[in-house]
């Protein structure tokens, strides 16, 4: 195992979606897949599905405020549940996350620099992990899919049982599985809800303006900003200087 870092961060926390992978990319075409399947073909239904989920069916993107942009996948679920008609919700999402597990690896697009940066950190010692408000499964598939699986220790998914951003339970399950105080943690994304997490576990804020979010929303929620992956190698480096 590689020694731990000579620097104050010892770990670090990654979000997923809008920070290792592009969202919009990633999620959008995927979105859509999921809405045509869902309305079976019925064009008002898809229409009202896509308005209440903050997604122009017409440009097929996410609208910046989308609650799916930082939230979690059951963020919508009552209103998709009204929308479709169906009594068991809960079922609802086992098949929306089904369908979006596919459809997301289908899709699949990571930050060009996303690679090297991430074995760039592991070989350097870092213990590393991801939190998502994705699903666990999903996360893991595509960290497979990337062939990055072996670089991160933990990842945790909306479903792991530590509750969803941002709330802090996956940043303290980190910090607990890798027996580092929180001090010695960066947490990396590119939402609010992640730099409210990282706030309120203590951590170390990095915040990433490749999401749909700008340094102006970011910045006064952060202990750093910073323009993507690469700066935050530059930073490590900095500080181990």
């Amino acid at each position: 195992m590689s020694p731990r870092p000579q620097t104050a961060i010892k770990a670090i926390l990654f979000d997923k979606d809008g920070t290792l992978i592009d969202f919009q990319r990633t999620w959008s075409p995927a979105f859509s897949r999921l809405i045509e399947t869902m309305a079976a073909g019925n064009a008002q239904t898809a229409g009202e599905l896509a308005r209440v989920s903050g997604f122009d069916l017409g440009q097929g993107l996410f609208d910046p405020n989308s609650p799916f942009v930082a939230g979690a996948n059951d963020t919508v679920l009552d209103d998709w549940a009204r929308i479709l008609g169906v009594t068991d919700a809960r079922g609802l999402l086992a098949d929306m996350e089904a369908h979006l597990f596919r459809f997301g690896l289908e899709n699949l697009a990571p930050f060009p620099t996303l690679d090297p940066t991430i074995r760039t950190l592991h070989a350097a010692g870092y213990a590393l992990g991801i939190a998502t408000n994705d699903t666990e499964a999903a996360a893991r598939a595509q960290m497979e899919a990337l062939g990055l699986s072996a670089c991160f220790q933990h990842i945790y998914g909306y479903d792991s049982g530590h509750g969803p951003k941002p709330e802090p339970g996956m940043i303290l399950a980190f910090s607990r599985a890798t027996g580092l105080h929180p001090s010695e943690i960066a947490l990396v994304g590119d939402s609010l809800h992640d730099m409210h997490a990282g706030r309120n576990a203590g951590v170390r804020r990095v915040a990433v303006t490749t999401g749909t979010v700008g340094a102006d929303v970011l910045a006064p929620h952060a202990d750093h900003v910073f323009g993507g992956l690469d700066d935050l190698l530059d930073w490590l480096d900095g500080m181990g200087a």
